[in-house]
């Protein structure tokens, strides 16, 4: 499913991106921008809002929804790997790589198929300024917002994460930061999911999302594709390291895991000398 018009300029500024080696950089357009007074009045907002009942009766509904399409856009996602995380009995965070507005459907299929049946998501701030269906969701779908905002960083942020984990809830946060749309490669991972997971003793659940390019087009520039999550070793904290040293450890497991996940799906090494097969389903 396409989502937000014309890909071409996206794709350009993707291949400009890994020109630059800057493989965390935005290349969406259009995005929402705030400065910092409108960012305080949306994170307000939005931690006055979380106890009404009137953002319990969406958040219902936005789940709800979430849950319909989740089933209706998954009839060809595959699970490989479940075993890895069957006996995780505790909140957990997941990463994944981070391609499409709706690729977390990938993971709440797994996440499902374990038996959870929440998914909380971390999204940027602007993403709660987003109109339209997808601004709906963004705002009450179980979503954790993250800011530039270093009091809401350094309070809230962290109190509204511990307590979603500590109620045995997953946690996906992407540690690629930025959507790159149908990128096929995983990126460069920023830190945070790892700190988060180390201070708070919680396992990282790697996942990497394998993406097919099906027969029938979606549009003029792409054909339809289906995804493959591959479920990979939970990666847990060692109780003797600091939250640092845990982070580093466990972030750099991650990504040679995701890597190695890439290498084996794709049957190639992994470089970031980009190729027009790094956007799955391209018509160029």
């Amino acid at each position: 499913m396409i989502i937000g018009g014309d890909k071409e300029p996206v794709i350009r500024n993707i291949q400009e991106a890994t020109v630059r080696h800057d493989y965390n950089a935005k290349v969406e357009l259009h995005d929402p921008v705030m400065n910092e007074q409108q960012r305080q009045v949306v994170l307000n907002n939005y931690l006055r809002n979380r106890n009404k009942i009137n953002y319990k009766i969406k958040n219902v509904i936005a789940r709800d929804i979430t849950d319909t399409v989740t089933t209706y856009m998954s009839p060809h996602t595959q699970i490989i790997g479940l075993d890895n995380i069957k006996n995780i009995n505790t909140g957990a965070i997941i990463t994944s790589n981070h391609f499409n507005p709706l690729d977390n459907i990938a993971i709440r299929k797994m996440t499902k198929a374990v038996g959870h049946k929440r998914l909380y998501i971390v999204i940027q701030d602007t993403n709660l300024k987003m109109k339209g269906l997808i601004g709906f969701l963004m705002n009450y779908d179980d979503t954790l917002p993250i800011s530039l905002s270093t009091n809401y960083m350094g309070r809230q942020f962290p109190q509204l994460l511990q307590a979603v984990l500590n109620d045995k809830q997953y946690v996906l946060i992407y540690p690629e930061q930025e959507m790159w749309f149908n990128y096929r490669k995983p990126r460069p991972l920023k830190r945070g999911p790892y700190y988060y997971a180390a201070r708070f003793h919680v396992p990282i659940i790697s996942c990497f999302v394998e993406i097919k390019t099906l027969p029938q087009k979606d549009n003029d520039e792409f054909y339809q594709t289906a995804y493959i999550t591959h479920v990979l070793p939970t990666i847990y904290p060692d109780a003797q390291q600091s939250i640092k040293a845990n982070s580093i450890r466990m972030m750099q497991q991650d990504y040679q895991q995701k890597k190695q996940a890439y290498e084996q799906a794709y049957h190639q090494k992994l470089t970031y000398e980009f190729t027009p097969d790094d956007i799955a389903g391209w018509i160029h």
